[in-house]
């Protein structure tokens, strides 16, 4: 892969991650929840999911997938109801109070946060669609594949994690402003709407 090629897909890459979708709420939920480091779990679990996806583009199921409406509509489904679970998980999720400084926040457990942030990328079709239709753009078939899927992968992975550190971050900082359990309980019922908004839009995509 040239530098130039190389460029083109590192600036795409910003514009992919930046872009709102489940991911970024998913990370900003868990770093309203478990603080930064803690919820920071959930943005490797999304890394995992996103490798997979290219790895399934790589090998070549990514065209079947993307070509098979039942494939299409059992992935879709499932994340719809994923999203709309973790909307009423958030909408459940009880305050506490941190009015004192001392107060702990949750602990939520590493791997189940990594679960959870795979499951909201994994189960989003349109992604393995999107990578499906970007990456070939910039990839040299007279070139060994295995390298350049490695790069392609190695930059995905590393802007995301920086884009997702921010979404993270930024929800953890809010939280410390949240010193009442009904101002947590309006948070946790705003992002409840967002998971169960990015539910309904996924449950709008069709097939291409």
């Amino acid at each position: 892969m040239s530098l130039e090629t190389w460029l083109g897909f590192f600036a795409a890459c910003w514009v992919i991650s930046l872009s709102p979708g489940a991911g970024a709420i998913a990370s900003m939920s868990s770093g309203l929840q478990y603080g930064f480091w803690r919820g920071y779990w959930n943005a490797l679990g999304l890394q995992v999911a996103l490798v997979v996806q290219i790895a399934v583009v790589a090998v070549g199921l990514g065209a079947v997938l993307a070509t098979s409406a039942l494939a299409f509509t059992l992935i879709k489904w499932f994340g719809v109801a994923y999203l709309v679970y973790l909307g009423i998980k958030q909408w459940r999720a009880l305050p506490s109070d941190l009015a004192d400084d001392s107060a702990v926040r949750p602990v939520g457990k590493p791997l189940v946060l990594m679960a959870r942030g795979f499951l909201v990328n994994i189960s989003n079709p349109k992604a393995l669609v999107f990578i499906l239709a970007i990456l070939p753009q910039f990839i040299d078939t007279h070139l060994p594949l295995l390298p350049q899927y490695l790069i392609i992968a190695s930059t995905m992975v590393c802007v995301d994690l920086i884009v997702m550190a921010g979404y993270t971050g930024l929800a953890s900082k809010v939280l410390r402003a949240l010193k009442t359990p009904k101002q947590q309980r309006r948070m946790n019922r705003t992002f409840a709407g967002l998971f169960v908004s990015a539910a309904a839009f996924l449950a709008t995509l069709h097939r291409a």
